[in-house]
């Protein structure tokens, strides 16, 4: 009898190991790791394989010995990455996210009944034409310039489309339809970690902003001082994926939703880091290509539909994200080594 099990791919990631990490402490026990990376160090253990995600008969192997009740797709080749190595990025987001649709299908029909599919979005999906566009649209909706000007906004996008076929369209044709794919989405602003290093998102500058100014290092920002995006801290990132994979479906009105909590400049977010470092060094030195990047985000997302349909409320807000989660976890993490 195959073992029914909550997988996590990308578990040895940002997000991967807070999310295992919150599970455990609800008292899930059933989780199934997935990363080419080992894990690492926890306080619990939890199974984990080491593989590829693209590896189909890795994926064909644990088919055999699992049941995925829920399935927490995170494994992807991040925005700066895969701009560098587009043909990669395209093979682990799309291919690979492909593959696990087409698994969680054949698993949801042989089970009869859907299999749930939490999938993390990204704000890389926008793409706005110039900076007046920009000021004249600060707050967008999920349907809104969707247009992104990168490998990994575009594959993020078309992932999300992916799993909206999957759960409404897969096998319209057929005479009597399987059992779909309950699909979700979550679309996240800039996320920041205080337990984890940055790894490679275009919105890192602030991150690693601070992890610089823990370690007394200099730190010159890629972009410019009055550059403004979306951020969120970890923990309301995993708290938006726990609640919406809870929220029964009927109370959804669409397969992706924007969440975020503060906007910020570049600029302001140096300020913050002057708070708590007074002596830190910190110059903006723009990169004109992931300028150009960020410059094409919106100022901030609008979440209603989360807010309306799941109750959706960030806990942190920007003064808790920096003074009761980033500056206290952050100088704790550089004491201690």
């Amino acid at each position: 009898m195959r073992k029914k099990v909550i997988l996590v791919t990308g578990g040895a990631g940002e997000i991967g190991t807070a999310l295992i990490d919150e599970l455990w402490k609800q008292g899930v026990r059933n989780i199934l790791s997935l990363d080419i990376r080992p894990l690492p160090l926890l306080d619990f253990k939890v199974t984990h394989v080491l593989g590829d995600i693209c590896d189909r008969p890795l994926l064909e192997r644990l088919v055999a010995e699992y049941e995925f009740d829920t399935i927490f797709h995170l494994a992807a080749l991040l925005s700066t990455r895969a701009e560098f190595t587009p043909e990669a990025a395209h093979r682990v987001n799309v291919e690979g996210t492909l593959g696990l649709l087409q698994l969680a299908s054949d698993q949801s029909d042989w089970r009869g009944k859907p299999v749930l599919f939490i999938f993390p979005s990204s704000v890389a999906v926008y793409g706005l034409p110039d900076l007046a566009t920009k000021a004249q649209f600060p707050r967008v909706r999920e349907w809104e310039w969707n247009y992104p000007r990168t490998m990994y906004g575009s594959n993020k996008l078309y992932c999300e489309m992916l799993g909206v076929y999957y759960s409404k369209y897969y096998r319209q044709l057929a005479v009597e339809r399987p059992v779909m794919v309950d699909f979700r989405a979550v679309r996240f602003p800039g996320l920041i970690s205080a337990f984890t290093l940055p790894s490679g998102g275009t919105s890192d500058y602030g991150p690693e902003m601070i992890h610089a100014a823990a370690q007394g290092h200099p730190y010159a920002c890629f972009v410019r001082e009055d550059t403004r995006i979306p951020f969120m801290a970890m923990p309301d990132a995993i708290r938006a994926l726990l609640q919406l994979a809870a929220t029964p479906a009927e109370k959804l009105s669409r397969r992706v939703y924007n969440v975020t909590s503060f906007s910020l400049s570049a600029g302001e977010f140096r300020e913050w880091v002057l708070r708590a470092f007074p002596n830190a060094q910190v110059i903006f030195e723009p990169d004109l290509r992931r300028q150009a990047i960020v410059d094409s985000w919106p100022e901030d997302m609008n979440d209603n539909d989360a807010r309306r349909d799941w109750g959706w409320q960030p806990e942190y807000n920007l003064e808790r994200t920096f003074t009761e989660y980033l500056f206290p976890n952050i100088v704790q993490r550089y004491r201690s080594t």
